[in-house]
């Protein structure tokens, strides 16, 4: 019952990749043989409708917009709090989604206490929000104007191949989330249940996240997996100009300082200022997505952290003529997420005597046992990796302005959060306290 209640909340983020595991409560039952890698089957009919709602509308996706944003930088605050000094880097739509398909699956008070954590106001509608979300964001890299910018994001269902899951469940998974069940063998096999998910995760994410699940992850009594994933490679709309770029001294959040790579671009950005903090924000190629990097004054970081949100300089961004010099960064984080979820508010869904996820299926009861994050992005001269190689594109910079520009050196500890301008959801959250990694 120990290894029952290990938490192994991993954290990924390179693309955002979320896995959420159930396990059986009990431990009767051995299965009856057989290779989990050979009873995998292809998704249902149900589960070939992939993300296929095309009524989807600004208003519905704008409630998962705001669920996942105020989630997103709750979570963000904690796992910052929990590392003062380190990189941090995450991906609030990610986990966000994986865990409202989750939420699916529960009922009474879990139910309750995992929306209530992610932020959902309307219950009655947020799996229908969060397909209008997805859908509106991955139209960004499929329009036919869009160059140099791909997102993509896929999510999946693993369940026991003998265990007799809810219609009203998998109906939900298909129509919103555009995934079917996967059948594995957890039981007779878990450790092939576990290549098979990487397998999947691996060539969801361009090969950036070959080991999602960790050895030891996937029990005999696992039930259930839900993951997903998303790919994000995109060019600067104004790329840096790479024989500027140089060593410069940066003050890491350790207190040390060191010699980074440092870009420079002068041109006309987005720019904010407000108490204690500058705000400057990227456009990438296709001008829907950018990338917003707040600069606290030396010292405030921690207080920064704490009370800073995203529309603080949204609200106030304008075009400025900057002077912008700031390092090439490459960072990864993995995190446990188990006691985080808790104190925000979701206890129960770890609770191995009081989970409710009779939603999923009435065979076995079920509790949460491990949820899995982890990211990485590269930040360059060209553009920004998530999980992927970056894309380079050429665009023609603004002219030149007789007005004098604003000097913006980014030597310090930063945040930065990849959002989507057209929805203003973020897509990636996170603090470089050493650009080094």
């Amino acid at each position: 019952m120990d290894e029952l209640r290990r938490r192994t909340f991993l954290g990924l983020l390179s693309l955002p990749i979320v896995a959420a595991v159930l396990q059986s409560c009990s431990s009767d039952g051995d299965g009856d043989g057989g290779s989990s890698t050979d009873v995998i089957a292809a998704p249902t009919a149900q589960a070939r409708s992939a993300l296929s709602r095309v009524d989807a509308t600004a208003i519905q996706a704008s409630d998962a917009t705001l669920a996942l944003n105020d989630f997103g930088v709750r979570l963000y605050r904690q796992l910052a709090a929990d590392d003062p000094t380190g990189n941090v880097i995450m991906s609030p739509a990610s986990i966000a989604i994986a865990l409202t398909m989750a939420a699916g699956g529960a009922a009474g008070d879990t139910q309750t206490e995992m929306l209530s954590t992610l932020r959902v106001q309307n219950a009655a509608t947020i799996h229908r929000s969060m397909n209008a979300l997805t859908t509106q964001l991955q139209s960004l890299a499929k329009a036919a104007d869009n160059v140099g910018v791909e997102l993509s994001i896929a999510n999946s269902l693993w369940g026991q191949t003998d265990v007799a899951f809810q219609p009203d469940f998998l109906d939900l998974l298909a129509t919103e989330y555009g995934t079917g069940m996967d059948l594995v063998d957890f039981r007779a096999e878990p450790e092939g249940a576990r290549a098979a998910i990487n397998e999947w995760v691996d060539q969801q994410t361009g090969q950036r996240i070959s080991d999602l699940l960790p050895p030891g992850s996937i029990t005999t009594e696992t039930t259930v997996a839900l993951v997903n994933a998303i790919y994000l490679k995109a060019a600067w709309a104004l790329p840096f100009i790479g024989g500027l770029t140089a060593p410069r001294p940066f003050t890491t959040a350790a207190g040390n300082t060191v010699d980074v790579p440092t870009m420079r671009r002068t041109a006309q950005f987005d720019y904010a200022t407000g108490d204690g903090w500058q705000a400057v924000e990227l456009p990438y190629a296709n001008s829907s997505l950018a990338m917003l990097i707040f600069l606290p004054e030396p010292d405030f970081l921690q207080l920064f952290e704490e009370i800073f949100l995203v529309t603080d300089a949204t609200a106030y961004l304008q075009p400025q003529q900057v002077q912008l010099a700031m390092p090439s960064f490459d960072i990864e984080s993995k995190f446990s997420l188990a006691d985080q979820l808790a104190h925000l508010g979701m206890p129960l869904a770890f609770e191995t005597d009081d989970a409710d996820f009779s939603g999923m299926t009435t065979e076995v009861p079920l509790f949460l046992s491990a949820v899995v994050h982890q990211a990485n992005i590269s930040v360059g001269e060209e553009g920004t990796e998530a999980a992927a190689a970056t894309a380079v594109v050429a665009v023609a910079g603004a002219a030149p302005s007789e007005v004098q520009p604003i000097s913006l050196t980014i030597d310090r500890p930063f945040v930065f959060a990849l959002r989507d301008r057209s929805t203003d959801t973020i897509v990636f959250l996170g603090r470089v306290g050493d650009p080094r990694g």
